[in-house]
Order: structure tokens, then C-alpha cells, then sequence
């Protein structure tokens, strides 16, 4: 599958819920699949480490989206926005407390109408990427037919403000920090069975280090050289961010005006977006809401389990698609 283009959306004067103001933000995207205009457009929002490259050449849901997929680029339009600041592309970083991830959502919002895009087939959104669903969702209650958070919630609960708060102090302090807050991160995004299944114990002879161990470096290493420490920094403020209840709205209310069809895909092993969250949300909304389903995809990987388990993933998606 070639390579989409990445392409440029200037977003003028857009001033920010805390009051920043930006003449010109420039907005990153690829699209994948039909023409704009001739096909049922799929937004994917990206997780905290990814980007707009959904599928192709490192595309990082490539068992899911492409000719013939799950998400058929045969029959609809699939775009990726980059969330601004992650460093693709662009190498400037706004300062992170001037946005939340309601910022994001509104940016995005105004990406889909410079592209003349009205209404969408389709809203996914894995992780960070769902809770900007979510908040574009609460924005545009008409946006989309189906809206897929998947390992996602509608706000940051204590625990992720927890995670994120650690990672900031490790940003801050740590003489490595990229590597040392991607270490942390992989311990919340996989499980104790996870991990025990895959090293089961074992020494890297090479290292002189337990599997394990070089396993964990090898991902700090990698994210280090391919990710900016401003971006990082900026993806985990937003991160903590997420709350679709602004100005004194409940999520009740907001549920109850979204009008699209509603499927919460959880995972039973996430120790981050935990599977409570997302049943309380589920329990919530089926009061007030006839079309809500909850999804739970059962594995031992954790978090990131939704880009491990393809099959268990598009068998929860074909059923929508």
C-alpha cells in the first residue's frame, strides 16, 4: 500500500480554553483509502506515542486498516490528524498548560470543516486518542454514526492523573528522561502475565542483564530517538487533561445529546484505562441512552493489548463495520 502524503491544514487566530492565542496553527494529516468527497470518512485518533500514520509503510494499525481490513480502504475515506505539538513534522512545542485535550478536539473539529468533511462514518480513538473522541463528541454531538472509544475514558481519572504526574517528575529530574519515562510507561501499558509469558525469568548473555530488563531499555532507546522531550512532555499534560465535563456540564447530559451510536471497547487486563471506568460509563449511559455498548477484549498484554490484538480487536470492530 503506498505511502499517504502528509499534508497541512493553517488553523488562523485560535485562541485556547485557558486563554492562549495563536495567529496560525498548522494541523498535520494523511488521508488512506478514497477521495474525500466520494466515501464515508473514518477518523482515527492516534495514542500518546503515535501519529497520522494509520496503515502502509510503519503504519501502526496496519492489521486493521488497509484494503480488505476491518476498516476497508476499498470503501471508506480514513484520515489521522497528528495532535499539535507531537513533533512530526513540526519541531515547534507550545507550552502544555495552554491546552487540555478539549484544545485538541476543537482543532480537530476545524480541520474537518476547512475540509469541507460535515458528518463522519466513523469517530475511533485508541487511549489518549479515545478521550479526544470523547471530547470532540461533547463539542459536536452530531459528528459522527458511531463513536469507538477503545482503551479510553471520558476524563482522566485519580490513577492516570497519577501515572501522569510520576511521568512529569521523571521528565523533569531524570538524567535520561525519554528513556526513563518510557520505562515506567510499558509497565502501566503491559501486565505482570505479560510479561511473565514472554521472558519467563531469562538472562540476556550478551548484556549480562535479565530479558526483561533489556527489553525495557530497548524501548526506552527507541522512543528517545524518535521522540522529542517537549512533545513528550506536552502528550502527557494532555493526557492528564481529558474531561469532557467543562463549564459545569455533566457527562450525563453530554452523553445524553450525543447522537451518535456509542461502543466502549475495554480491555479486562488494562492497568491504565482500567475496565471500571468503562463499565461505570457504560452503567451511566444505558440509563439515559438506548444505544451504548460495551466491548471487552480479553488478553493478558494489558493497555496495549488494542495494537497487539489484531484479531480480537477486528473481530470487536467487524461487527460495526
Amino acid at each position: 500500500m503506498p505511502m499517504a502524503e502528509i499534508k497541512t491544514i493553517s488553523i488562523s487566530d485560535f485562541r485556547t480554553h485557558s486563554g492562549a492565542v495563536f495567529t496560525s496553527i498548522k494541523l498535520y494529516y494523511q488521508r488512506f483509502g478514497k477521495k474525500i468527497g466520494t466515501a464515508p470518512v473514518v477518523l482515527v485518533n492516534h495514542s500518546l506515542t503515535g501519529d497520522s500514520k494509520l496503515t502502509g509503510k510503519g503504519g501502526w494499525w496496519n492489521q486493521i486498516i488497509g484494503p480488505d481490513k476491518t476498516i476497508d480502504t476499498n470503501l471508506y475515506t480514513i484520515l489521522g490528524f497528528n495532535i499539535p505539538g507531537n513533533g512530526v513534522m513540526d519541531q515547534t512545542f507550545p507550552i502544555p498548560e495552554d491546552f487540555h485535550t478539549g484544545d485538541i478536539a476543537s482543532l480537530f473539529l476545524k480541520g474537518l470543516k476547512i475540509l469541507n468533511i460535515k458528518h463522519l462514518h466513523a469517530l475511533i480513538g485508541g487511549s489518549i486518542g479515545g478521550g479526544i473522541a470523547w471530547e470532540m463528541s461533547a463539542i459536536a454531538p452530531n459528528l459522527c454514526r458511531y463513536l469507538i472509544p477503545i482503551a479510553a475514558d471520558w476524563k482522566a481519572n485519580d490513577w492516570i492523573i497519577a501515572n501522569t504526574f510520576l511521568q512529569k517528575r521523571i521528565l523533569k529530574n531524570s538524567k535520561q528522561p525519554l528513556e526513563d519515562a518510557r520505562i515506567h510507561a510499558m509497565l502501566t501499558y503491559r501486565t505482570p502475565q505479560s510479561f511473565d509469558s514472554r521472558f519467563k525469568r531469562t538472562k540476556n548473555q550478551e548484556l549480562g542483564v535479565q530479558n526483561i530488563e533489556s527489553w525495557l531499555m530497548y524501548h526506552g532507546d527507541k522512543l528517545a530517538k524518535r521522540f522529542h522531550l517537549k512533545a513528550y512532555m506536552l502528550m502527557n499534560h494532555l493526557l492528564a487533561s481529558v474531561n469532557i465535563e467543562r463549564e459545569g456540564q455533566l457527562v450525563k447530559d453530554i452523553i445524553r445529546k450525543i447522537d451518535a451510536e456509542i461502543h466502549l471497547i475495554a480491555i479486562d487486563s488494562d492497568l491504565f484505562f482500567t475496565p471500571i471506568e468503562d463499565k461505570k460509563t457504560f452503567d451511566l449511559g444505558k440509563k439515559i441512552k438506548k444505544d451504548i455498548f460495551y466491548h471487552e477484549l480479553s488478553s493478558i498484554h494489558g493497555h496495549d493489548a488494542f495494537l497487539i490484538e489484531n484479531e480480537k480487536m477486528a473481530k470487536i470492530l467487524d461487527k460495526i463495520f
